[in-house]
């Protein structure tokens, strides 16, 4: 019988296929310049998902080579989660980003974010504004507030030490759907940190930087929507402790 050929150590492997959410509500000033900082040779396609904005997000999103959606329910998750229905419709990738429209986060540091997953050693990554660089009062104190007394909720529940609960992250597309999001609004990110811990999956945070945003902070920019929000994660983080996935 003949000897079957040794693979060939140097075919390369597929290039997976990377596409960036960005929930976006009136942020016309600073769509661009996150749009124009994402690496194009990393990213299969940008989504853009319209929370209802009544400036031009919509078509300078467009003009920056992003596909737009509308995301009619208000609120952060239900535009994440628009976004995510678009992948679903049109094709999905292997690994989806999110990124803050606000130009807070730095879109060029997203081979960073997505690095343990290609490397096979995440299946979630969280971008840590808390690990990485910042800029002096970019993440204001009630942020920053919020931030502690939810990491350490986590630690309490579910054993496991996060240092931040911040917007940059990705995931692999398969894993990320087990997790079947559903939060229309500010527990979203909670829910997917204690989610992908309850679903045991490989959760890797890395440092990242942050700057002030462009504009003012739809939620911690106010007095109202920094409560509802740091209710909202707080409750959530809870919630799932006892058991509702």
């Amino acid at each position: 019988m003949p000897k079957s050929n040794p693979p060939d150590s140097g075919a390369e492997l597929p290039t997976p296929k990377i596409d960036v959410v960005i929930p976006a509500f009136n942020e016309e000033r600073s769509l661009p310049l996150v749009l124009a900082d994402i690496p194009p040779h990393r990213v299969r396609r940008v989504v853009v998902a319209d929370n209802n904005s009544t400036d031009s997000t919509a078509s300078v999103a467009r003009d920056g080579g992003a596909e737009v959606v509308p995301a009619p329910v208000q609120g952060y998750g239900s535009a994440c989660l628009a976004g995510l229905a678009h992948l679903r419709e049109t094709g999905p990738p292997d690994i989806v980003v999110f990124l803050d429209a606000d130009f807070s986060d730095h879109p060029e540091e997203l081979p960073r974010v997505v690095e343990p997953i290609l490397q096979g050693k995440a299946d979630v990554v969280i971008g840590s504004r808390v690990l990485g660089e910042r800029e002096p009062g970019a993440l204001l104190p009630q942020a920053r507030a919020g931030n502690l007394v939810a990491c350490t909720l986590i630690r309490l529940l579910y054993r496991h030490r996060y240092t931040d609960l911040g917007p940059f992250r990705a995931a692999r597309w398969k894993e990320f759907e087990s997790l079947r999001m559903q939060d229309p609004n500010f527990g979203w990110t909670a829910e997917l940190q204690v989610k992908a811990l309850r679903q045991g999956l490989r959760i890797v945070e890395v440092p990242v930087s942050y700057r002030k945003r462009v504009g003012v902070s739809k939620i911690t920019g106010t007095l109202k929507g920094t409560l509802l929000a740091g209710y909202k994660i707080l409750w959530t983080v809870f919630r799932y402790s006892l058991g509702k996935l």
